[in-house]
């Protein structure tokens, strides 16, 4: 096995991604970019209302219409109640959606949807569609959600979970969870400082380049085929199985290079539309979502309302943390259990004290659907804690770098909350295997100039005023004893290897990562394996690209199964060499034996093929962890704000993060800088802008904004290398870590720059200015 000492030569080293080539050449490698000459087109019709019953649809138009092959709506399709949320089975988000329904739920909610020989052909087909509503009162306030008289907006009798938690659909709570250790009430009556606060995060959209986009067509045996943008590929079939009503046997999934997913296209909610469509046309159909669908109809991250309380003894020790949470679900519950759970499991044990509460639920609106999206509930509940105990180092006199280096959690230490707060169910017992922390906080606050910003905040011209602000962070690393992941691997006559992976590659370079992983134990170059990941004909199962799982979960399967090759390869070679196989190794595409004898792998696999005990070298592995190691990261920023405008101006940004080994260090810093500006812009641009009646007013990238690589941001990343045992090389993930710090890193940045405590995101030069003249 590998160990802490062994030096590498792929692992850890920066090798280029294995699809640079192609994706620089504008090869044909997304989802569609394969068009079928034949392929119909789809299209949606969508509610006009943000609650209203369906009294009347009659599409006898369309389905007339020339050029008009397949028309559904809720009156020809049969109702199956199940959850897009993309995660395993059974899942602990609510059954509640059909494929259509005879009740719409926000505007944007889905009526009917049609396949037509043309785009024109299918937008005439749906402006033929007429359907009476019956209005119904709508709901868009969370804190109102759940009040008496409110709205309900899941009334139908069917709506259910699978797994025993609470779940009451006629109050409109879709998710709750109450848990705790300690009297926490207690300790922060007797603490000798309690800082509380209510803070609120916003809707933010995914904003993948490439929208959601599926092809369904039938192979030779007539068996489904759906070529999807999706993380979840195996997830994605059983579903679209179930919905369809046809056995998984018949549904293929495959995954191609993704245009970006972050969490929304871990939902599974146009594969069954598209599905459908083909199935009842019997032709190939095509469907991509608009940008202004995109927006409004795919999925969002889960507003918030925090309200934290933590209490610290007279030696600054933090004593009791209270949280509760409520998120905004929107029409649907997809996610809304693991959302609010992963608001306390992700943050609530970075600071170890003995008395914790924590209650939260998530509420059904009238509003957009939210979903999975990077940092899942943590970047929500870390904007609360992260903004406290800044504001607690402030009344107790301690440098805020200093109360996070004393307050931390440490290797070796554990948590409560561990095994309190899983993803929707009780977790798992852990300590930490692998923290970095204290190097993050010194390297960070050492190259932003930390300890010498009161002479930097002196360099800035009025009306501009200068503040710098930090934050601290921890994620996860796979959910534990729940998700698995799997690989195969074989050998070639000329000892190259084909690796075969359900774990799905969004842009993250996760297939360059886990070929790096197989190629380093077996002594080849990358370009010795052949990677084919995300197919559930060909490739072994795997739950996908979300929960921060791909390099320590699936690239443990396929360290394992790099392991068993390898023992395979020695066998052979060993009988070769005349040597015992225990005794040699493998390296430089040679199997190495005493005395500089060595056999190369072609002539390995030769023998093994053709020779005397003819066999294939090849096996397949699984592999589900007992733990969820958690990254670590911290954040510092240094802003800009003009005080005339209240204009918020990013001049430095550095991460620091303990990834435990970075299989590829470029890919790793291209993660933290990737998460780092989706945060920063979550929290000074992006925003949700609805009318009276639930409308967004600004779906389009004209007016909701985004930073991009043409804003003059500096972000510095700082890998501070640990060694996770139970991960591949000693990884853990990184993907996720970065988007949590923004948030708090600002806010506390605008405090020290103005005075000014924010604490409803995000952080618009309308909303800095108002709170600068609030405070005079």
């Amino acid at each position: 096995m590998t160990s802490k000492s062994k030096s590498t030569r792929v692992v850890g080293h920066s090798v280029a991604k294995i699809d640079a080539l192609a994706l620089a050449c504008g090869a044909p490698v997304f989802t569609d970019d394969v068009r079928l000459a034949d392929a119909l087109w789809g299209a949606i019709l969508y509610s006009p209302h943000p609650h209203a019953r369906i009294t009347k649809l009659d599409a006898s138009a369309a389905e007339a219409m020339p050029g008009v092959r397949a028309v559904i709506h809720h009156r020809n399709t049969e109702r199956v109640l199940h959850t897009t949320a993309g995660q395993g089975y059974p899942e602990p988000s609510p059954y509640d959606t059909p494929l259509f329904d005879a009740k719409v739920r926000f505007v944007g909610d889905r009526v009917a949807a049609v396949a037509a020989t043309s785009r024109a052909v299918a937008e005439a087909a749906l402006a033929s569609i007429v359907v009476d509503y019956e209005p119904l009162p709508p709901v868009f306030d969370i804190r109102r959600a759940d009040a008496e008289g409110a709205p309900v907006i899941h009334d139908e009798k069917d709506a259910r979970v699978l797994i025993p938690v609470a779940y009451e659909p006629k109050h409109n709570v879709a998710a709750q969870v109450d848990a705790g250790v300690g009297d926490t009430a207690a300790a922060l009556a007797a603490a000798a400082l309690k800082v509380e606060g209510e803070f609120e995060t916003h809707y933010g959209q995914h904003c993948p380049l490439e929208t959601h986009v599926v092809l369904a067509y039938f192979d030779t045996d007539g068996r489904l085929v759906l070529r999807s943008s999706t993380q979840v590929p195996f997830h994605a079939r059983r579903i679209v199985a179930a919905v369809c009503g046809i056995p998984v046997s018949r549904v293929r999934v495959i995954k191609p290079r993704i245009g970006g997913g972050f969490g929304a296209k871990q939902e599974v909610f146009l594969e069954q539309v598209v599905a459908m469509l083909a199935l009842r046309s019997g032709w190939p159909v095509r469907l991509e979502l608009s940008r202004a669908e995109e927006f409004i109809s795919s999925r969002t991250r889960h507003p918030a309302v925090v309200k934290v309380a933590l209490g610290f003894d007279k030696h600054a020790k933090l004593t009791a943390i209270d949280m509760k949470v409520r998120t905004n679900t929107g029409a649907y519950g997809a996610h809304a259990l693991t959302v609010i759970s992963n608001c306390g499991s992700k943050v609530l044990p970075l600071y170890p004290c003995d008395n914790v509460s924590f209650f939260a639920d998530s509420v059904y609106t009238n509003s957009p659907i939210a979903g999975a999206y990077r940092g899942y509930g943590a970047t929500q509940a870390a904007f609360a804690v992260e903004c406290l105990m800044d504001e607690a180092a402030e009344r107790l006199k301690v440098d805020p770098a200093d109360l996070r280096l004393k307050s931390h959690i440490q290797a070796g230490q554990g948590s409560p909350v561990f095994r309190m707060l899983g993803e929707g169910t009780e977790g798992v017992e852990q300590t930490i295997g692998s923290c970095g922390l204290d190097e993050c906080i010194k390297q960070g606050a050492a190259f932003i100039g930390w300890r010498e910003r009161q002479q930097q905040k002196a360099a800035a011209t009025p009306p501009v005023q200068r503040g710098y602000g930090m934050a601290i962070g921890m994620q996860g690393s796979s959910i534990p004893k729940i998700d698995m992941g799997a690989a195969s691997l074989k050998m070639n006559e000329d000892g190259s290897f084909n690796l075969l992976m359900g774990a799905t590659d969004l842009g993250t370079g996760s297939d360059t990562v886990l070929a790096q992983v197989a190629a380093e134990v077996l002594g080849v170059d990358v370009g010795d394996i052949v990677v084919y990941s995300s197919d559930t004909d060909l490739t072994p199962f795997d739950v996908g690209a979300y929960a921060s799982s791909t390099t320590y979960l699936s690239g443990k399967a396929v360290e394992k199964v790099a392991l068993e090759v390898a023992a395979q390869i020695k066998r052979v070679a060993a009988d070769m060499l005349q040597e015992p196989a225990e005794r040699l190794r493998l390296g430089d595409k040679a199997v190495h034996g005493k005395g500089g004898k060595k056999v190369t792998l072609a002539e390995v696999a030769l023998r093994s093929l053709y020779a005397h005990d003819q066999h294939q070298i090849g096996a397949m592995v699984s592999h589900v962890t007992d733990r969820s190691p958690p990254p670590f990261a911290a954040h510092f920023a240094e802003v800009d704000v003009d005080t005339e405008t209240g204009q918020v101006f990013v001049r430095r940004y550095v991460i620091a993060a303990d990834c435990g080994t970075a299989i590829n260090p470029k890919l790793a810093e291209g993660q933290c800088e990737g998460a780092v500006m989706n945060g920063l812009s979550y929290a000074l641009l992006e925003e949700y802008l609805f009318d009276d009646q639930g409308r967004m007013r600004n779906p389009n990238f004209r007016n909701y904004k985004l930073f991009s690589t043409a804003d003059p941001i500096v972000i510095k990343t700082i890998l501070v290398p640990t060694y996770e045992a139970s991960g591949p090389y000693g990884a853990k993930s990184v993907s996720e870590i970065g988007i949590n710090g923004p948030l708090p890193a600002l806010a506390n940045a605008i405090y020290d720059a103005v005075g000014v405590r924010l604490r409803r995101a995000p952080f618009t030069a309308e909303r800095v200015l108002a709170a600068m003249r609030a405070k005079r």
